[in-house]
């Protein structure tokens, strides 16, 4: 049994200049999903949700602490805390 599992993202895009006529009204926007900040038709940001960027540091502090835990060989002797230590736990 295969179970393919992506995710869609909704993106919606301003430009600079909207963004600067109604800030507070494009930041509420992006609480739900990332916005896209144009300037000529080319994007230069993306303005993301507080609860969303937090999201993204906590997935991205785990998966370097989860890289480190699994490249350790604790066989050769190599101390928890050692370890722990390095990812700063």
């Amino acid at each position: 049994m295969l179970i393919i599992s992506y995710y869609c993202v909704y993106m919606n895009t301003v430009s600079i200049s909207q963004l600067k006529s109604r800030p507070a009204k494009i930041i509420d926007r992006a609480f739900d999903y990332p916005i896209a900040v144009e300037k000529r038709n080319q994007v230069k940001a993306y303005l993301i949700g507080k609860d969303l960027y937090e999201k993204l540091i906590a997935y991205i502090e785990n998966y370097i602490d989860n890289k480190a835990i699994i490249s350790t060989d604790f066989k050769k002797g190599k101390d928890f805390e050692d370890v722990a230590n390095e990812l700063g736990i």
